[in-house]
């Protein structure tokens, strides 16, 4: 054959091959369409009211290429499709391996339940990126067909058993793994070793167990927090040229002495050994890590004598060291840490020394948390001078005598708490020009006087808490105001990127919002370790990511105003256990941001305001005060209000109707308001409650027609009914 007609030969089989990849990637694009709307039906039919964006994909004209969430290549076939955040509930779609050309899949932050379709997802084997994180995916995880995969994300699932038989099958490109927030178990010592690109790796919050990799140092990020792992970590854990970036090993069983090889990882960032049994020196090489910003070393057993060789760390923002019993004056070597923005010293035994240490003239200091130990005296007037600080956490000493009225020259302050002390006198007025303030907790002190009215400048102040002590007089009508405009703190909060959140904030968190706080108890189940029962660490993220909603005003849980629920994050005010008397002031219904009211334990006389019908209250505790009178309609508009207890007061008059009307009520309290009256229905939400709830209350009358209070006074009479009682909020939780 002559040159030419080869040539036209081999042009004509090109010409050929092209119109017939042209005919395949059109068929193949035709049926990807097909698999898409398929899989619409499927989520259609499992999601009747909530739905994503897949509810605009239409069958007919427009090409699935520009539908949202779906990305094509070139050739027009479909090969990213992210349906992140699209409120997917029920089971996952079982046949994305039609979808031949699929290259990521992101189904994250969803509710589906259910096991993975593991024989279709295994036919996937053009994936390179998977990420069905945060959803409720039950199960075992075998993606071991995957060996493209160079991104794997199932965090924040409840997956569960071992997850060997995908390693090393899918190790060849991965480069990120994260498994966290899971149930899965087995050794993981030797699991990762032919995964030679990996660079980050999260195993936290499972129940794995073995000893440490040999060779995280290949990694840029490692962490295996709040896991089982034991044993020691030798000095060759970290070799020349080690490349990481963060390291997080809290919440083990992992002992000895930490080695000052660590000093050879000179790009880390982020190091924790928090809540594990290391003992001896704090090594001295961390002095070497010039980029080190949080240092976390808090429950564990080191000497407490600090390396000066720290305080090379000039980058160091966030330093815990909390929990290691060191006992003894404050060290002085932590008020040289000249760069330092965040210090927590809790539970350690300290005695004295505060001043001393010079950690009061750090000029940075934003954060100092020296709660849970065993100070004495006065408290240090010297903290006024700290420009920089925000959160001051003093509680749970025996510190005496008066709040320094010097307090209140602390302008940029967002959290007092000053709980659980012997501190006496008044509340100093100065309180009212720290107009930033969003905590100020004083309970379980002896502070006596009265609430002074300078409090209602505050009105950034929507967790207010005061209960036990010895306070007196009437409730000042400008404390109305307090948490009425919190928007100019959030704003600044959103706007300044060095906010540190660190070890151990859940039980911050724990103390300043109560965890049995209807509207915050979901954190109860992020405060505690579902294996153990246990206080948790932040580690999975989850204390974190709500700390820092809080922080900046996100919403997180809905306010509540008549039948609608608004975006807003609820305030409370707790003065329970004190001396108030007198009137509740009217002017309490325009407190809008406040979603909890105790006044329970005092003596206030008069009738309930009828304002009070005004609050967006999900609880409200009036329980033992003097107060008489009917109960006002209004309270019947609180339409999420969920406990409401009136007990061991002189109200009289007829239960209003209204009350029927609140469908969300799980505890209701009226006991020994002898004048009250009223037929209870058994039906509705007020056949959930029974005699408890009525004591010493003889003209009320259930359906059945007996008097509901046939218990005398002098008997022990509860203060709640008994399944709801452990559920009530303290004066404060810690």
């Amino acid at each position: 054959m002559s040159p030419s007609l080869l040539l036209t030969f081999l042009c004509g089989l090109l010409f050929i091959a092209g119109e017939a990849a042209q005919v395949a990637a059109e068929s193949g694009g035709v049926d990807d369409k097909e698999v898409l709307l398929e899989l619409k039906r499927f989520l259609v039919a499992n999601n009747k009211v909530n739905r994503g964006g897949y509810e605009a994909w239409q069958e007919s004209g427009q090409s699935p290429c520009l539908w949202r969430g779906v990305g094509c290549n070139r050739g027009g076939r479909v090969a990213s499709l992210n349906l992140t955040c699209s409120t997917i509930s029920g089971p996952a779609f079982g046949n994305f391996s039609r979808l031949s050309a699929l290259t990521s899949l992101d189904l994250s932050d969803n509710s589906i339940i259910g096991a993975l379709p593991a024989s279709d997802l295994n036919q996937c084997h053009s994936l390179v990126h998977l990420n069905i994180s945060h959803n409720l995916i039950t199960g075992s995880l075998n993606v071991s067909g995957l060996t493209k995969l160079r991104v794997l994300d199932v965090s924040a699932n409840r997956l569960e058993g071992g997850v060997a038989v995908n390693f090393p099958a899918i190790c060849a490109n991965l480069t990120l793994l994260h498994l966290s927030t899971n149930n899965f178990t087995g050794n993981i010592t030797n699991m990762l070793e032919g995964c030679t690109r990996l660079e980050y790796v999260d195993l936290s919050s499972n129940n794995f167990d073995g000893e440490l990799l040999p060779d995280i140092a290949r990694f840029r990020k490692f962490s295996v927090a709040e896991n089982n792992l034991s044993g020691t970590v030798p000095w060759t854990m970290f070799p020349d040229g080690c490349k990481l970036q963060s390291l997080d090993l809290s919440a083990n069983q992992l002992v000895g002495s930490f080695p000052d090889s660590i000093a050879k990882c000179t790009n880390l960032t982020y190091l924790s050994l928090w809540g594990n049994n290391f003992a001896g020196m704090v090594p001295a090489g961390i002095g070497k890590l010039a980029s080190l910003d949080a240092l976390v070393l808090g429950k564990n057993r080191f000497d407490r004598q600090i390396p000066q060789e720290l305080t090379n760390c000039m980058s160091l923002q966030f330093l815990d060291i909390s929990r290691n019993m060191f006992g003894g004056d404050v060290q002085e070597i932590f008020g040289n840490f000249m760069s330092l923005k965040y210090l927590v010293l809790h539970h350690n035994n300290y005695t004295g020394g505060i001043v001393a240490s010079g950690v009061l003239r750090l000029p940075l200091l934003a954060r100092l948390d020296l709660s849970f130990n065993e100070f004495t005296s006065d408290l240090p007037q010297e903290v006024a001078d700290m420009k920089s600080l925000k959160y001051l956490t003093l509680a749970d000493n025996n510190f005496s005598g008066r709040i320094p009225p010097e307090y209140g020259r602390l302008a940029e302050l967002q959290a007092l708490d000053l709980s659980n002390n012997t501190l006496s006198g008044g509340i100093p007025a100065s309180i009212g020009n720290l107009t930033s303030l969003l905590w100020l907790i004083l309970a379980g002190n002896q502070l006596s006087g009265e609430i002074p009215p300078e409090i209602g400048y505050c009105t950034s102040l929507l967790w207010l808490n005061l209960a036990d002590n010895q306070l007196t007089g009437n409730i000042p009508p400008e404390m109305a105001e307090i948490g009425r405009n919190p928007g100019p703190t959030f704003a600044k909060n959103r706007n300044d990127t060095s906010v540190f959140i660190g070890s151990n904030e859940c039980q911050v968190m724990r103390r300043w919002i109560p965890a049995s706080y209807r509207p915050f108890n979901f954190i109860n189940s992020v405060l505690t370790d579902p294996r153990t029962k246990k206080d948790s660490v932040m580690t999975g993220g989850n204390c974190r990511n709500i700390w820092d909603r809080i922080l900046k005003g996100y919403i997180i849980v809905p306010m509540c105003t008549s039948s609608l629920s608004v975006g807003s994050l609820p305030g409370y005010v707790q003065l329970s256990r004190n001396m108030l008397s007198g009137e509740i002031p009217p002017r309490i219904g325009t407190m809008q941001n406040i979603g909890l009211l105790f006044l329970d334990g005092n003596s206030f006389t008069g009738q309930l305001p009828r304002d009070i019908g005004r609050l967006p209250l999900v609880e409200l505790n009036i329980s033992r005060n003097n107060i008489s009178g009917p109960i006002p309609s209004e309270i019947g508009e609180y339409m999420c209000l969920e406990r409401m207890d009136l007990s061991f007061n002189n109200l009289s008059d007829e239960l209003p109707t209204s009350l029927f009307k609140l469908t969300e009520l799980v505890l209701f309290n009226v006991s020994y308001n002898p004048l009250i009256s009223g037929n209870i229905s058994t039906t509705g939400q007020f056949g959930t409650f029974d005699e408890q709830s009525f004591l010493g209350d003889p003209l009320i009358s259930l359906d059945q027609g007996e008097p509901a209070g046939k218990k005398q006074p002098g008997e022990e009479a509860p203060y709640v009914t008994a399944v709801e009682r452990s559920s009530i909020p303290t004066a404060i939780l810690v």
